[in-house]
C-alpha cells in the first residue's frame, strides 16, 4: 500500500516571483528613452501644430516610465 505524502517545510514570505522581462526592463536606463523623446522636440516649430501633442505625449511617456522606475535604480 502507497505511503500518504508527507507534507514540506511551510512557504517562506518573501519577495514576489518576478518575470525574466521584469529584470531586462530594470537594467535599461530609461534616460535613453527621454534623451530619444526628447530630441524629437529638436524639429517642433517645423511640424503643423497637430503633431505637437503627439511628440509632447511621447515626451511625457517616457518621463513617467523613468520616474517609475526611480525606485528600482
Amino acid at each position: 500500500m502507497p505511503r500518504p505524502p508527507v507534507p514540506g517545510p511551510p512557504p517562506v514570505p518573501g519577495p514576489p516571483a518576478v518575470q525574466a522581462d521584469q529584470f531586462a526592463q530594470q537594467d535599461t536606463d530609461p534616460r535613453a528613452g527621454i534623451d530619444e523623446a526628447v530630441a524629437g522636440l529638436d524639429d517642433l516649430a517645423a511640424l503643423p501644430l497637430s503633431e505637437h501633442v503627439d511628440r509632447f505625449e511621447a515626451v511625457h511617456t517616457e518621463l513617467t516610465v523613468a520616474l517609475s522606475t526611480i525606485d528600482k535604480v
